[in-house]
C-alpha cells in the first residue's frame, strides 16, 4: 500500500447494502453537524455557564446520571472518550433531559459508523508506519494533553469561592488561556483531526465536523459571556 492510498473496506463495493447504509448514516451524520452549527451559534444549549431556567428542554433529571447515559452508553460502540463520561461536572447537580438525549443520540450515530469503518478497513500491517498514523497519533495526543490541562485548570477555578464565600464560573488566565477562549474545546478539537488523520475514514471526518458544530459556536457563546 502506498503513502495516501485509500484504505480498502471488506464491504466496499457499489449497490451493497452495507455500503449503502455505511455512507448513509456518515450523510446523516453530516446534515446533523450542519443543523446543530446553525442551532447552537444562535443559541447554546442551557447547560453548564449558559443555563437557563425558561429553557424548554424537559424534565430534569441528575447530571451525572444524564452524563452517563449520553456519552458512556455510546462508548459501547467506541470506547472512546470514557474519562469525560463519568467525571464530567456541572455547577447545577441537575442537567435538562433534552440536553442528555441531544448527546446520547448523536454519539451512537458517530460511535457505530467509526466502529464500524475500524471493525472492517483492511489496514496494512504495515499502516502503523504510515505518516498519516503517526501524524495523527501525535495530533491526538497533543490535543488530550491540552484538553486535560484546560479541564483541570477549569475544575480548578469551580472549586475556589469569592469574597462573599460563593463559588460559580471564574474567568480563566495563564497557558493557553491567554491565546484562545477555550482550549478544552481546542484540545479536544485538535484530537479528534488526530484521529481522523490516523483512521483516514470518512466516518472519521464527520464525526470531527460534528464535534467542531458543537465547540465552535459554544467556544463563542463563552467568549461573549
Amino acid at each position: 500500500m502506498g503513502i495516501f492510498e485509500a484504505l480498502p473496506w471488506s464491504f466496499y463495493e457499489d449497490d451493497t447494502t452495507r455500503f449503502w447504509v455505511h455512507y448513509g448514516l456518515v450523510l446523516l451524520g453530516l446534515l446533523l453537524a450542519v443543523i446543530t452549527f446553525i442551532v447552537q451559534w444562535l443559541s447554546p444549549a442551557p447547560y453548564g455557564k449558559h443555563e437557563r431556567t425558561d429553557a424548554n428542554w424537559g424534565v430534569m433529571i441528575p447530571q451525572r446520571i444524564g452524563h452517563i447515559l449520553s456519552d458512556a452508553v455510546p462508548d459501547v460502540l467506541l470506547f472512546l472518550i470514557r474519562n469525560k463520561s463519568f467525571s464530567h461536572g456541572y455547577k447545577n447537580p441537575y442537567v435538562a433531559l433534552g440536553i442528555t438525549l441531544g448527546g446520547f443520540f448523536p454519539n451512537c450515530l458517530y460511535h457505530f459508523v467509526n466502529a464500524d469503518f475500524i471493525g472492517s478497513a483492511h489496514y496494512n500491517n504495515n499502516y502503523f508506519f504510515d505518516p498519516r498514523f503517526i501524524i495523527g497519533i501525535v495530533l491526538f495526543i497533543v490535543g488530550y494533553i491540552i484538553n486535560k490541562w484546560a479541564d483541570w485548570k477549569l475544575r480548578s477555578l469551580r472549586d475556589r469561592k469569592g469574597d462573599d464565600g460563593s463559588t460559580g464560573y471564574y474567568i480563566p488566565y495563564g497557558g493557553l488561556f491567554e491565546l484562545v477562549t477555550c482550549p478544552n474545546y481546542f484540545g479536544e478539537f485538535v484530537e479528534w483531526i488526530g484521529w481522523s488523520i490516523a483512521t483516514w475514514s470518512a466516518a472519521g471526518f464527520v464525526w470531527t465536523v460534528f464535534a467542531s458544530a458543537t465547540f465552535f459556536p459554544r467556544a463563542r457563546h463563552n467568549h461573549q459571556w
